[in-house]
């Protein structure tokens, strides 16, 4: 009897957290393959390799000196005004631009829509914010070799660093909030726009002990010195972080509850 009894099957313990795997990785395969995320990139790089060469050859000919600091923050500058557009085409399209086979991945495979929301909120924030720490540092340390600065502070740049990222991440959280708000990609761009450089231009004219995008973006050589203030960076990165996740937490209950 012993012999022909039924075996007992293990229980199985299913993982909660593997749909959101999933998501984040097939997202953030497709954000690197993307066309628009290469011509980003590529544009950047040939932006701070145009510009590293320009500096320091005015620099041994002509004795034109440009500062380190004033220089990161000139490429800095660029990587958030410059290429936003590209950002937001990037991010506005996450999840509108896949709405004809969203029913099937959310519906049919059994993964719940805020863990999707997630997995595409956290592969774009990946993507753009390890390549951006990746080119700023390789710039960073070519302006430290090529030009000379004796004020430029590593722990400035480092705070220097995490600002833009800071402003990069809510950003890109607006991009990927409208799109899973909004059917059309293009809508989703033309809102992000209008909801970033309206917000920007509202807090431009706030009071100076008000921290803003502008302000920031303007004091970068400063901080790049090592010559910042800690409270105002700290409410700037305290009101971006908070910002970000009250803009996910809309996007995401949003998309919980509509049709795909």
């Amino acid at each position: 009897m012993d012999a022909l009894a039924t075996p007992q099957l293990k229980s199985f313990k299913p993982v909660r957290f593997l749909p959101y795997w999933a998501v984040f990785q097939m997202d953030l395969h497709q954000t690197l393959r993307s066309w628009v995320y290469r011509v980003w990139v590529l544009l950047s790089l040939l932006a701070a390799v145009g510009y590293l060469p320009y500096r320091f050859g005015a620099y041994r000919e002509a004795g034109m000196v440009q500062s380190a600091s004033d220089l990161m923050s000139d490429l800095l500058r660029w990587t958030v005004l410059g290429s936003v557009t590209l950002i937001i085409v990037l991010t506005a399209g996450s999840i509108s631009a896949e709405r004809g086979t969203m029913a099937d991945s959310v519906l049919c495979r059994g993964i719940s829509r805020h863990q999707y929301f997630l997995g595409k909120w956290h592969a774009r924030l990946a993507a753009v914010l390890c390549t951006f720490f990746v080119l700023a540092v390789l710039v960073l340390l070519g302006s430290y070799f090529l030009l000379p600065d004796e004020e430029l502070s590593l722990v400035g740049s480092l705070v220097a660093l995490l600002t833009v990222a800071a402003l990069l991440t809510m950003v890109i959280t607006c991009g990927v909030t409208i799109s899973a708000i909004f059917n059309s990609t293009l809508l989703s761009v033309a809102l992000l726009w209008l909801v970033l450089y309206g917000t920007g231009f509202v807090l431009s004219l706030l009071p100076v002990h008000v921290p803003s995008p502008d302000r920031a973006l303007q004091n970068l050589p400063n901080i790049l010195r090592g010559q910042y203030d800690w409270p105002t960076v700290g409410r700037l990165w305290w009101g971006a972080g908070l910002t970000s996740l009250c803009i996910a937490a809309v996007g995401m209950f949003h998309f919980g509850r509509r049709d795909v």
